[in-house]
């Protein structure tokens, strides 16, 4: 477990330096982030240190990113020997890795395949795989089932699927979208289900809709799990109108919510699947998983990434998810997201009022309350604690899956200080 090491930890020179550096950034860098005052250097499991010295728990993990912690020495060996080998070479030709990890996202994924093989294109991030997965959608609908009318794509209140210009346009939080518009005239946006019985959404759906996007688990909008038996409904009624289903699983991908994918939890298959996050490790990389149906729909020109599935990222990739694997990391995350959940339903008994609920799955899990977040992400912090927040009310955890029972336990203690200062 992490100790609580003051903030003067450090020597007089490091504590300076991360001031430095800190003042640096404020000159050179544009101001878009919130960033908190340390500057991390150095990581190993699910423990960083920052530049004065003072080590901290993590369990952001990139915000999701980083599912094997920091410096895991498989990961880490394998991206130093690929870097040796070969970083990058254009797609005009195959290469290794790029094959060898589609491979394996294919056998992972094989019901996207229906009665054949599912297909994987590569990019670099969460918001360019939902811009490909959009892009293949369209030309779907136009190109193969000829209807070229067929533009609309619905999205859901409360969604995030990117900072893109298509993709703010289909994120449905306000405070994203301000000031870039007018953005895409064919988005629109649909109410999240408040139980299994609403069908606003789905009765939006019709013979002129393109396409459905949305998140199996809604991570940024506060960690939101659609009712039991909703994403069924919502299946049966793409089907019924020839609507491409898309699950945005940038953030439940890779077996954040206890299974491979999100929509294993109950599946309920889409005709494509978007991926980034977890997927590397840490080092970027996006991808979307069709059905070859629908992946017919891109031709040789038709779509494009210069970096997309270098070998380097994939090396990295195909490393993730053999490490999964073989270490049977995900009943592990099953496993340590039912403790998380235990633990942190015991701070609703304890603040009745002020905590609200448990929410998520696996180790996608979050805990809301009744005002902002922030202040109590930020009081986490100060003990040596690092969380985030997702949907502004909702104290979110997504640590590594070599987290351990202690280090939950650390987390869910300072929350319990936090609530209670």
């Amino acid at each position: 477990m992490t100790e609580n090491i003051p903030l003067d930890q450090g020597t007089a020179e490091s504590v300076e330096e991360q001031a430095h550096l800190i003042r640096v950034a404020q000159e050179v860098l544009i101001s878009n982030y919130r960033q908190q005052p340390l500057v991390l250097r150095r990581g190993a499991g699910c423990q960083v240190w920052d530049v004065a010295g003072r080590r901290y728990l993590d369990l952001t993990a990139g915000i999701a990113a980083c599912p094997l912690g920091h410096a895991h020495p498989q990961l880490a060996i394998a991206i130093a020997e690929q870097a040796m080998k070969l970083i990058h070479v254009s797609n005009l030709f195959y290469n290794e890795e790029q094959i060898r990890c589609a491979e394996l996202l294919v056998k992972l994924a094989p019901e996207i395949g229906g009665h054949g093989t599912p297909r994987v294109f590569f990019c670099n991030s969460g918001a360019e795989a939902n811009e490909a997965a959009v892009k293949l959608a369209k030309r779907y609908q136009h190109v193969v089932r000829g209807r070229a009318d067929r533009i609309e794509v619905l999205a859901f209140e409360g969604g995030f699927h990117g900072r893109t210009v298509a993709t703010v346009g289909l994120t449905g939080q306000e405070k994203y979208r301000a000031g870039f518009g007018p953005l895409i005239e064919w988005g629109r946006f649909v109410p999240w289900p408040t139980d299994g019985s609403d069908r606003r959404a789905l009765d939006a759906i019709t013979t002129n809709t393109c396409a459905v996007i949305l998140e199996p688990v809604q991570a940024e909008g506060g960690i939101r799990v659609p009712p039991p038996g909703w994403l069924k409904a919502l299946r049966r009624r793409c089907d019924e109108t020839g609507t491409v289903l898309i699950f945005d699983e940038v953030q439940t991908g890779i077996g954040r919510t206890g299974t491979w994918f999100g929509y294993q939890q109950e599946m309920v298959v889409p005709d494509v699947m978007s991926l980034a996050k977890g997927l590397a490790g840490g080092v970027p990389i996006g991808a979307i998983v069709a059905s070859p149906e629908l992946a017919q729909a891109f031709t040789p020109g038709t779509h494009a990434s210069t970096f997309g599935g270098n070998p380097l990222a994939c090396a990295a990739a195909r490393t993730v998810l053999e490490t999964i694997m073989t270490d049977g990391l995900i009943p592990r995350v099953r496993r340590l997201g039912e403790h998380l959940a235990a633990r942190l339903a015991a701070l609703i008994v304890k603040y009745p009022g002020r905590a609200l609920e448990v929410r998520g799955q696996g180790l996608l899990r979050g805990l809301a309350i009744d005002g902002d977040a922030a202040p109590i992400v930020q009081r986490v912090r100060e003990t040596g604690v690092l969380l985030s927040v997702a949907g502004g009310t909702v104290v979110r955890f997504v640590p590594p899956y070599l987290v351990t029972e202690g280090e939950l336990d650390e987390g869910v203690a300072a929350l319990d200080a936090a609530l209670g200062s």
